[in-house]
């Protein structure tokens, strides 16, 4: 039996101290659910509501992409420096340790390769599949303007019904096809109809041009995709300029497992988006990362 000894001399009340308010840089989801703040916390950093994440979901569509060829060997390794990772959950589960610290977004959306029109996408896995895994988000492509774009918002708001059922988060991500436009007057209606209809989270591309405007206008935090490759200090200065600009982190794909060193990559873009290195710097730290062939 418990010692009550305890319980009966109780004195430590402080009646005069109000109760403990708990808050968090993580945008728009102080009235969601603990257990749902609790994973928007796995991948977005707390104090600053920014994140890193590594997203090699590309196979799903377009197969055996380059840089992608051995998943266990090219971005297993990296997964200590990611924030969070952004995956399929085949990938996840064949080539990703579960001793992995890293946040877990997992692909929900897919159908057809890159043989057929890609907007035509599905659900692509159950919510209880993803608590099972145990992720802390799942992604889902919406084709706003596209041909199958009604079919693309019932896959979002069917899995953020789910999602709040399993206090699981939905990220939202802005498609861009062959007829539509990564400027800011698009991106800005993507984003917001993606928010408005319920998703906790946002990935969007760059814009030269009111890219600030873009992430004001969305209430939940906006994830910069990282889009094709480019040379690394391109890629840094887009990184920064959109963190500068309100964004909530950036996703990366190609513009790391595609670099000539990945891992001193990864370590330039988190000293860009955590501790807002200038591109510059941040590309002599890249150089200095990959002369001393900092292991991969």
């Amino acid at each position: 039996m418990a010692d009550l000894d305890g319980n009966l001399s109780a004195k430590q009340f402080h009646p005069g101290t109000p109760s403990a308010r708990f808050t968090h840089g993580i945008r728009g989801a102080d009235n969601l659910d603990w257990g749902m703040q609790n994973r928007l916390a796995r991948i977005l950093e707390p104090a600053t509501g920014r994140t890193v994440m590594l997203a090699f979901d590309h196979g799903y569509f377009q197969g055996p992409t380059s840089g992608l060829e051995r998943i266990d060997l090219n971005i297993a390794p990296l997964s200590e420096l990611a924030d969070a990772l952004m995956c399929t959950r085949g990938s996840l589960r064949t080539s990703i340790p579960p001793s992995t610290r890293a946040g877990l977004v997992l692909r929900a959306s897919g159908g057809p390769s890159i043989l057929k029109e890609l907007s035509d996408e599905h659900p692509a896995m159950a919510m209880e599949d993803a608590v099972r895994i145990n992720a802390d988000a799942v992604a889902v492509q919406v084709f706003v303007g596209g041909e199958h774009e009604s079919r693309s918002i019932r896959n979002l708001t069917g899995l953020v019904d789910a999602g709040y059922t399993a206090g699981i988060p939905v990220l939202g991500v802005t498609a861009v096809g062959k007829e539509l436009t990564r400027d800011s007057r698009y991106l800005g209606l993507a984003v917001r109809i993606i928010a408005e209809l319920g998703a906790q989270l946002v990935k969007t591309y760059y814009c030269d041009e009111g890219f600030e405007d873009v992430v004001a206008g969305c209430p939940v935090p906006v994830i910069m995709a990282g889009g094709k490759k480019l040379p690394e200090l391109e890629a840094l200065t887009m990184a920064s300029n959109a963190v500068r600009a309100g964004a909530a982190g950036v996703d990366m794909g190609r513009n790391i497992f595609q670099s000539a060193s990945p891992r001193a990559m990864m370590l330039a873009v988190r000293a860009v988006v955590h501790d807002d290195l200038d591109p510059q710097d941040a590309y002599e730290l890249f150089r200095t990362a990959s002369e001393a062939r900092v292991p991969a």
